[in-house]
């Protein structure tokens, strides 16, 4: 009887919560103020800090809390409501939508970008280009030495660095080769992207995975720091590539282009059931100048940012 009591205390004193809440202007953001919860995959970090700086720029009275965390804990903070938004590299799983409904929550994705991972070298290692074939062999143990890839230099086993074991970067790698057991790989797990380049430069028989925007940057010094000392490897998808030209990097140009082998989806999933501060960044990533934002941060925009060219015909110029 006690449970049940306590229980039914407990509902009512949510429902109260939520009328008071719903009912007080107050209480809720809206696009232009407000302060909420935001998720974020790490390897994300300079594209998010890029796009929450410059709307908060806009609106002095908005602030985002952005939390940088492995994809799988980015998701795991969307589902139980300890952030608004999430910005990560796949959409919800069946079961994660159903488990979100079954809190009476709204959930709603949008595609912001094309994303590439990049695979980078020590520069001390002259090997680098790679084959999807050669990734492929890597991923399932056939190939475990440099000496084994073709035009190799070098020897030494491979040691493949990730930022985290939870990481959208080595998701994405084992869902692209089927990868289920990854207990005969040498991974080394550095901690977060910035930590993948220092460890890469350092170790020349290492092959790094990160997010491109980390390096891609022109315009920030931390970029040309970060770029110091490593090579970012040129991908084939041919078994056979005829020359150099059939390998591509993760740089805007090529995936643009499509022909980047390792290019991903960049999504923010949002779970916020009215008009409110995380709509607003949606919309501003969408139809606003948050598309050049992404541009200018080596990513491809999933709506590209409109260029309006007026063109007068006069007499005299």
């Amino acid at each position: 009887m006690k449970r049940r009591a306590l229980t039914g205390f407990a509902a009512i004193l949510t429902s109260t919560l939520m009328f008071t809440g719903c009912n007080s202007s107050d209480s809720l953001d809206n696009p232009r103020q407000g302060t909420i919860t935001i998720a974020a995959d790490e390897s994300f970090q300079p594209v998010v800090s890029a796009l929450t700086k410059a709307y908060e720029g806009i609106y002095p009275d908005a602030h985002f809390n952005v939390l940088y965390r492995p994809e799988q804990e980015a998701v795991l903070a969307l589902l139980q409501d300890s952030a608004r938004l999430a910005i990560v590299t796949r959409e919800l799983t069946t079961k994660e939508k159903d488990y979100i409904r079954e809190q009476e929550g709204a959930h709603r994705v949008q595609h912001i970008a094309v994303d590439g991972i990049a695979l980078i070298t020590s520069k001390t290692n002259t090997d680098s280009l790679i084959t999807m074939a050669e990734l492929e062999q890597i991923f399932n143990g056939t190939i475990t030495d440099w000496s084994q890839l073709k035009g190799s230099n070098q020897t030494g086993k491979v040691t493949l660095v990730f930022d985290d074991a939870n990481s959208s970067n080595l998701g994405f790698m084992l869902k692209q080769f089927n990868v289920e057991d990854v207990t005969k790989l040498r991974i080394f797990t550095a901690g977060n992207n910035e930590k993948v380049i220092d460890y890469v430069r350092k170790n020349p028989q290492t092959i790094g995975f990160i997010g491109v925007n980390w390096i891609s940057d022109g315009d920030e010094s931390i970029t040309y720091e970060l770029s110091k000392g490593i090579h970012v490897m040129g991908v084939s998808d041919k078994a056979e590539p005829a020359s150099k030209a059939d390998y591509y990097q993760p740089f805007q140009q090529d995936l643009i282009r499509r022909k980047y082998p390792l290019s991903r989806k960049l999504y923010i999933i949002s779970r916020e059931g009215f008009s409110g501060l995380g709509g607003g960044l949606m919309t501003y990533i969408a139809r606003d100048v948050g598309g050049l934002i992404i541009q200018k941060m080596g990513l491809v925009p999933a709506v590209p940012y409109p260029r309006e060219i007026e063109v007068r015909s006069e007499q005299n110029f």
